[in-house]
């Protein structure tokens, strides 16, 4: 995470959950214990989508989870990170 965090202070990190060497909630955990990229929406994006799926990414530390295919509307999540709304699933 330090490599992240000395590159560039992103504002959304949209990850896969399927990840094949490290799963994307493992990358979400991580994320969450950096103080320095606390304050980044993480989206969970999947093809999993039953309800157990989207709890368990939220309880990861994503602030929403997309699943596949999607329209990606980046302007809502960040509108929704700008008014506090930041979790959901949309």
């Amino acid at each position: 995470m330090s490599q992240v965090r000395c590159i560039t202070h992103p504002e959304v990190a949209i990850i896969d959950v399927g990840m094949p060497e490290i799963g994307g909630f493992e990358v979400a955990r991580a994320v969450r214990l950096e103080r320095a990229l606390d304050d980044i929406v993480l989206v969970a994006l999947t093809g999993y989508a039953s309800e157990s799926d989207k709890s368990r990414a939220l309880a990861a530390g994503f602030d929403f989870h997309l699943t596949k295919p999607l329209s990606l509307d980046m302007q809502y999540i960040l509108a929704k990170r700008a008014d506090g709304t930041l979790r959901g699933i949309v």
